[in-house]
């Protein structure tokens, strides 16, 4: 696979850092997850569990290694170092300068290991005005002006529904990880990354920036082409009560729908500049698709050259023979839905490893790779400078091994 030989310590948490290396994962690196004691991982606890495990966990931390260490302890920080010294990538997510206050910032790594790629993801970035504010993402995507965008029916700010400022910083950052790795096949040395969740969503706009930015005129969504201005690139409802989303801005397209719905009247309006202008073509078109159910509708658009698609239930997209046919959603052999990689090669494809890991559970055994012997681990255990793992959790995580599935 792409990645394997690659080392990666992971000192993140929730979401942005650890989807980067779950996808670094899904294509051979060894991933090793560094958890504090207690809690551990906070998404080992957040939401629906199946077998004792969350939904949560399972889909961001999959196919990785637990050790834990407590970096307040100077002698976990040694270890910690250690490992450093072995490592190509370092991911990590605390607030700025917490890293540095523990110890093992990127200039205390960099004096030992200075082949490490060391990639910090926050809010706001390591400096500015906003440094030390505390947020997540969802204060990200309003700072960076994405929630203006965003709005419900009743024309006010809403909540997306998928984390974008976590996604995609996670997307982002792993493109300067890969860079960087790529840089250091020629200089040997590796390098660091500021990545600020709110610049990553400043960039995920430039379709959307050219009024704010040639006139600082902030923009009205529903005069929008790609925001519901645009009376073919919208959301209707069903008769059913069901939705469905037209996805359409080209000439070519606006004739097909239109043409097939006896209204070719309306094409040199839909064609023309988005906004009020298309009042009348979203008038017929709201009325129209309230005159049949989701399910006809999909029939009737079944072999017609336009984009179209129903608002389909998250049960639904599992349950979706497109998704199963290409993998991206299988089932293990205890009937556990995973999502697969979305990072496909023709030669060297990702190889998921479904499994998880109980907080510790490499703990030992990633040590002794680095010299500590077993009466050191006993030690440094008792001393509180890591942590060993329970047996029973162990066992219950031990379940998640199953790497059967079916496309």
């Amino acid at each position: 696979m792409k990645l394997q030989g690659i080392r990666v310590l992971d000192l993140s948490r929730f979401l942005p850092g650890p989807m980067l290396t779950q996808h670094m994962a899904d294509h051979g690196a060894e991933v090793i997850k560094i958890e504090s004691p207690g809690e551990g991982e906070p998404t080992r606890h957040i939401g629906e569990k199946r077998d004792g495990v969350t939904v949560y966990f399972a889909n961001t931390q999959r196919g990785r290694q637990s050790v834990v260490l407590n970096l307040k302890h100077p002698e976990a920080r040694e270890a910690f170092m250690r490992l450093a010294e072995t490592a190509d990538v370092i991911v990590e997510g605390f607030r700025p300068g917490v890293a540095e206050r523990i110890g093992v910032g990127y200039a205390q790594v960099a004096k030992r290991a200075p082949q490490v790629v060391y990639a910090s993801i926050s809010s706001y970035g390591q400096d500015g005005p906003y440094r030390d504010i505390a947020t997540h993402d969802l204060a990200t995507e309003a700072m960076a002006g994405v929630l203006s965008l965003t709005r419900g029916r009743d024309g006010k700010p809403s909540i997306p529904g998928f984390p974008a400022s976590d996604v995609i910083s996670a997307t982002m950052t792993l493109a300067g990880v890969l860079m960087a790795l790529l840089r250091r096949r020629d200089s040997g040395r590796g390098d660091y990354l500021d990545m600020s969740m709110a610049e990553c969503m400043l960039t995920s706009i430039p379709n959307n920036l050219g009024a704010a930015m040639a006139e600082r005129r902030q923009i009205d969504p529903d005069h929008e082409r790609s925001l519901g201005g645009n009376a073919l690139y919208r959301l209707y409802e069903t008769a059913d009560a069901q939705w469905i989303a037209l996805g359409s801005q080209e000439a070519k397209f606006v004739v097909t729908l239109l043409t097939g719905l006896g209204r070719p009247d309306l094409i040199e309006i839909a064609s023309g500049l988005p906004g009020p202008r298309q009042a009348p073509v979203r008038a017929f078109l709201e009325e129209t698709f309230r005159t049949r159910t989701r399910a006809e509708w999909e029939a009737w658009f079944a072999g017609r050259d336009f984009p179209f698609a129903p608002v389909k239930s998250l049960p639904e997209a599992l349950d979706d023979p497109h998704f199963r046919a290409r993998g991206m959603v299988t089932t293990d052999a205890r009937g556990w839905d995973h999502i697969g990689s979305p990072i496909r090669f023709a030669d060297e494809p990702a190889r998921p490893d479904f499994s998880a890991a109980a907080p510790g559970q490499h703990t030992a055994a990633v040590l002794a790779k680095v010299g500590y012997t077993p009466a050191d681990i006993e030690r440094l255990a008792q001393a509180g400078a890591i942590g060993l793992p329970d047996p029973a959790e162990v066992a219950r995580y031990a379940g998640t091994a199953t790497p059967s599935v079916s496309p």
